[in-house]
């Protein structure tokens, strides 16, 4: 049984880069969790080394939602791939039968980790995003959460996995293994090769195919209603397109840093020009495209530098 009856995390994503407000919400909880824990030398790297720098989803209607679509089981060895023990509790769609047992077990994982210092990561919390929980109290039982727009609020443990969206997803930092550097940026390159060629599972267009569907929203597709759901795509992709440039300048890969950085930096051009130009103008639409093909060709070369270090290595 817990010794503290409430206690509240003093937890913020100040150090955490996101330079356009849209980093996808996964990574940027992960990284703020990993940022108050004694690992947090690892905070920068675990967005690339769970491999979530290089994942990208596009839903046909462009729904937000699609870059919330994967296997939510994945995270615990896609974390600890990055060198880092975690606890994870899980319930889905269609397992009515244990949503409540499974409730228990993610209040115990959370408190837990709160009680180490650490927030937990979750699902659905203030919105339909991962967010983090950063305490609890006891007494009223309530969680005291912080959403990726920095809003604090509480929540009753009796909702956790039951608001809008109803599942439950929470995932905790629990230690830090042995791993070495070298072992870490050889599965992180075979991660990222996984997404980009399509093998996760999703049924959205994935990985590397999501340029040119993407590509063709500003294009054939173009749908002036849809202009905040385009932003929020070159937002959210273009934010974590500089965790994989920035891992790869840190760990000795300078070609494939030279690559992520073109993509980072057309990235980050498109959600410019997208941010502050008039989008109904073709000639705008152009010049995003235009940066859009850059980081496409940028990142098949990537792609193809990792497959170079994958063959040298077997």
């Amino acid at each position: 049984m817990n010794s503290v009856l409430n206690k509240n995390l003093d937890i913020s994503f100040e150090g955490i880069h996101d330079h356009t407000g849209y980093l996808f919400s996964f990574a940027k909880t992960l990284a703020a969790a990993v940022n108050s824990s004694p690992y947090k030398e690892l905070t920068e790297d675990i967005v690339a080394t769970s491999g979530f720098a290089f994942r990208m989803w596009v839903a046909a209607d462009l729904c937000p939602s699609a870059t919330s679509i994967w296997s939510f089981d994945q995270q615990k060895p896609w974390v600890e791939n990055g060198g880092l023990l975690c606890g994870y509790v899980g319930r889905y769609w269609g397992q009515d039968e244990i949503e409540e047992e499974k409730q228990q077990e993610a209040i115990t994982l959370i408190k837990d980790s709160i009680d180490r210092g650490i927030p937990a990561v979750c699902w659905d919390i203030g919105m339909p995003e991962w967010g983090l929980i950063t305490g609890y109290n006891e007494e009223e039982q309530i969680f005291y959460t912080l959403t990726t727009t920095c809003k604090k609020e509480t929540m009753p443990y009796n909702l956790l996995g039951k608001r809008e969206i109803p599942i439950l997803s929470v995932l905790t930092i629990t230690g830090k293994t042995e791993k070495e550097q070298e072992k870490t940026a050889m599965d992180t390159i075979k991660l990222a090769l996984s997404h980009l060629e399509g093998e996760e599972w999703c049924e959205n267009v994935k990985g590397i195919e999501a340029y040119p569907e993407l590509i063709a929203h500003f294009n054939e597709k173009f749908n002036a209603e849809a202009s905040w759901n385009l932003e929020y795509y070159l937002g959210n992709y273009g934010g974590l397109k500089y965790y994989a440039w920035r891992y790869f300048e840190k760990h000795g890969f300078p070609e494939l840093a030279d690559c992520y950085k073109a993509v980072y930096k057309a990235w980050e051009e498109a959600y410019r020009i997208k941010a502050s130009e008039d989008i109904t103008k073709p000639e705008v639409r152009e010049g995003i495209n235009k940066e859009l093909l850059t980081a496409y060709k940028a990142e098949q070369q990537g792609m193809d530098l990792m497959r170079s270090y994958i063959k040298v290595s077997a």
